[in-house]
């Protein structure tokens, strides 16, 4: 018997094809034989095709770094809410084996398409890191420089695991971060 999806079920199995291929390299194809969907069953859900495939998994992962990271370091409690990140980024990313979706977009030809949804990510991520930090005490210019400093880290941290196939630099990134903003004004 088939399984039936909606469409909120069926969007992180396409991100995670995403993942794997990029934009360029998922085709319908693909993500029929790694979803086990039918081409009909993802018109339907998707009638704009891989364009508004590749929104919805944006919105999707954009949906959960607001929820689970921005939110709270935006209005929780700061050291809290610090802790949090730290902890929902390692889980989300599955401790440096899983990659940076918007990252990736960033990275290849789809960058332009998409370039709103991935100025947002990182720019979010930034100022509510940016705000916790403030609200802990740095002064301004400090809290912003060291909140580009983590984000882009982890993100580099990701590129490299991958790229020297060795999970444990994202955890040794993690924890360099997470020392030095215990250090630093606060």
């Amino acid at each position: 018997m088939r399984t039936l999806y909606e469409r909120a079920d069926v969007v992180p199995l396409i991100a995670e094809v995403f993942r794997e291929f990029g934009f360029e390299g998922t085709s319908l194809s693909r993500i029929t034989e790694k979803t086990g969907l039918g081409k009909g069953s993802l018109y339907h859900f998707f009638p704009g095709g891989k364009d508004e495939m590749a929104r919805a998994v944006l919105a999707h992962v954009d949906g959960w770094f607001e929820r689970e990271i921005y939110a709270p370091l935006r209005d929780g409690p700061p050291d809290d809410a610090v802790a949090q990140m730290w902890r929902g980024v390692d889980d989300y990313f599955r401790s440096g084996r899983r990659v940076c979706l918007v990252g990736a977009f960033a990275l290849d030809e789809t960058r332009d398409r998409f370039a709103a949804d991935i100025a947002s990510y990182f720019t979010r991520w930034i100022a509510s890191l940016r705000d916790a930090l403030m609200r802990a005490g740095w002064p301004a210019d400090q809290a912003i420089d060291h909140a580009e400093e983590v984000v882009l880290g982890i993100q580099g941290a990701l590129v490299l695991a991958r790229a020297t196939a060795d999970e444990a630099v994202f955890g040794r990134a993690l924890a360099r971060f997470r020392q030095r903003l215990q250090q630093l004004p606060g």
